[in-house]
């Protein structure tokens, strides 16, 4: 029986979780089937959860691998978690929202939020051993909250990887200028206006030249113009799109490539690769903090990344940004911790990961601020500002602010070629995990299609070629309004957000979270703490809806590098990018509903009765269990069979 669809009929089995114990006689048993591949009757699958090793059922359809060992899962998780976010994005969030004092609103919405639905997606994947879309099977008139994870990270794939493609040909220009003074430090290349002057750093460390207002307005950083003008070749508007950047269209070419092949055949091959795409980069971040304290300057950027403002906590915006931070740090609502998950053996300890991975991330996520901020301080330093005028985030702290600071140090290339290696490696595991979770997700939804022969790698050469194609949209001279806008809408907190409310609510109330637990049981051998039932039921859907309520109210319009405000019309697409995932829940609702025959009550009954098979294991779990759970006067009861 195939285990990522729902591919047999109920069988009326006893259930303590349904009304009366009773079926809806009244509803055709056919109609309470998942959207999915349904065999001939009396015909099932014979694909079933295997070992390490792929084998073909007679019907020569490919079973479900599994990890080949627990750590291959761990080191993806952090590979995918731990991505470029940790480094260009929390410690300028963390700065900007009152240093150490962001850590409180941070650990609160982290354990009421984030760790709670971290491991509701983890262990979701698991028990069921399927992928993100037919996981929500547990109550089929949800099923559309896979649909827009799955959404999300189909428009993620497309402009995520682009930052890796300039990322690439930064390297390549760090080992050409290998020998002489890197291209972001001089005036005097092809690409160079009038405007460009290079800063005398000693000069200025000396107090022999002074930065002021005025020169500021009207000369340009070489870095800035090497970023602008060599790289981006960026025109006036998203309105000019102009032609495509030859030089990124092979290295975005080259990166999806080496994509490819470490996803082509799944986690035989993913989970291989991430042992060095995984561990690498905590090397290249210990060696940059460790260079990082020894400069000048840097204590004081480390002030500034840390001392507390403890005014700042009665600002909104603050809890905003904490929330918004732990879904982007922790990748939650893309369906692709889902998808790791299902590919852990039954009885893997899913609760103890999740609580020791998210650890490991927020404690990534702090100390990639020492490497920022020291480089930060020793550049104010260099300069004679303040740290003000210097901290950056985004593409803008990649690639303008750290390349500048690596040229002030001594041996800067080497620093700068240490700095896109790990800014390379930290966003390639990210990458193929994120497709992973996207071929995953359809695959487990029609397995009979992709698992025979080599479907699934055409399959996933062919999505990849089209991510490839629309990405060269934001390769063009327009690119970088391309690229921002998708940023801003098609995966931005909003989206993510909404995801992560209906996917408490359908677990904490719909499927049912004690139920969950039994589930959870079964896994891992004893019963948890409540802590994560409420973080299900109430804490998780309230501080969604409440951060996203005030991300609504406090919306800003898309505006790139503080003066060009994107056009109405950009806008209205930005929107519809956001609304092409948001709107997966309520139309597949409406359409769940409405093709289910009976009446009203009848239907909704029908379409939030789980129709997921559990897979061998558990069925077998629940056959030799030491207890049966007995519900006696609406309390909970364990008796030994």
């Amino acid at each position: 029986m195939s285990l990522s669809t729902c591919t047999t009929q109920l069988t009326p089995v006893y259930d303590p979780y349904e009304p009366d114990n009773e079926w809806d006689v009244e509803t055709p048993l056919k109609n309470r089937r998942c959207d999915a591949e349904i065999p001939a009757e009396g015909k099932e699958s014979s694909a079933v959860v295997s070992t390490s090793m792929e084998s073909v059922s007679e019907h020569g359809v490919s079973s479900r691998v599994q990890w080949g060992s627990k750590y291959e899962f761990i080191l993806s998780h952090i590979g995918f978690c731990i991505g470029l976010g940790n480094v260009w994005r929390f410690p300028y969030v963390c700065y900007k929202n009152g240093g150490g004092a962001f850590f409180i609103p941070y650990v609160i919405c982290l354990l009421t939020t984030g760790i709670p639905i971290v491991f509701l997606e983890i262990a979701l994947g698991q028990y069921f051993a399927t992928g993100g879309i037919s996981c929500w099977d547990i109550s089929p008139v949800f099923r559309g909250v896979g649909y827009a994870t799955t959404t999300v990270v189909f428009w993620l794939n497309i402009y995520y990887i682009v930052v890796l493609a300039w990322g690439g040909v930064y390297l390549v220009y760090c080992f050409a200028y290998i020998a002489s003074d890197l291209p972001w430090t001089t005036c005097n290349n092809a690409w160079n206006t009038v405007n460009c002057l290079a800063p005398n750093y000693t000069a200025v460390a000396s107090g022999n030249v002074t930065l002021d207002a005025s020169n500021a307005t009207v000369h340009t950083d070489p870095a800035v113009e090497f970023w602008e003008k060599q790289i981006l070749n960026i025109s006036g508007g998203i309105g000019h799109l102009g032609g495509v950047q030859w030089k990124l269209a092979v290295a975005l070419l080259i990166v999806w490539i080496v994509c490819y092949f470490c996803v082509w055949k799944g986690v035989k091959s993913s989970g291989k690769v991430v042992y060095f795409t995984a561990l690498f980069p905590y090397v290249m971040l210990i060696i940059l903090i460790f260079r990082g304290v020894t400069l000048p300057g840097a204590m004081d950027g480390l002030k500034y990344y840390l001392t507390p403002n403890l005014s700042k906590l009665k600002e909104p915006g603050v809890w905003i940004d904490a929330g918004t931070q732990i879904f982007f740090s922790y990748a939650v609502a893309l369906g692709s911790l889902t998808a790791l998950g299902s590919y852990n053996s039954f009885t893997y300890n899913c609760y103890k990961h999740s609580l020791y991975l998210c650890a490991c991330d927020t404690i990534t996520s702090f100390f990639a601020g020492f490497a920022v901020f020291t480089v930060l301080g020793f550049m104010a330093h260099e300069l004679g500002v303040s740290i003000d005028n210097v901290a950056e985030s985004g593409p803008g702290l990649a690639f303008i602010v750290y390349p500048k600071a690596a040229a002030q140090m001594p041996g800067g290339v080497v620093w700068a070629i240490l700095f896109f290696i790990m800014l390379l490696l930290l966003g390639l595991d990210s990458q193929f995990v994120a497709i992973e979770g996207f071929v995953t997700a359809l695959v487990d939804v029609y397995p009979k299609v992709f698992r025979k022969g080599y479907r699934k790698e055409i399959f996933v050469a062919s999505v990849c070629f089209l991510w490839y194609l629309i990405g060269l949209l934001t390769i063009t001279e327009g690119g970088m309004y391309v690229f921002q806008l998708f940023d801003y809408y098609s995966a931005s907190g909003l989206c993510l957000l909404w995801i992560a409310f209906w996917e408490c609510v359908v677990v904490g109330w719909f499927y049912g979270a004690d139920r969950f637990y039994d589930n959870i049981q079964l896994m891992i051998g004893y019963r948890i703490s409540p802590w994560m039932k409420w973080g299900w039921q109430y804490a998780g859907p309230s501080f969604t809806a409440i951060i996203f309520l005030f991300s609504i109210i406090k919306y800003e319009p898309l505006v790139y590098n503080r003066l060009y405000q994107y056009p109405m019309w950009a806008q209205i697409i930005g929107y519809l990018l956001a609304l092409s995932s948001m709107m997966c829940i309520p139309g597949y609702m409406l359409y769940k509903i409405c093709q289910t025959p009976g009446l009203l009550k009848q239907r909704w009954r029908t379409a939030t009765t789980a129709c997921i098979p559990d897979r061998p294991e558990a069925k077998k779990a629940k056959k030799v269990t030491s207890f049966d759970l007995l519900y006696i006067n609406g309390e909970e009861q364990h008796t030994r069979t």
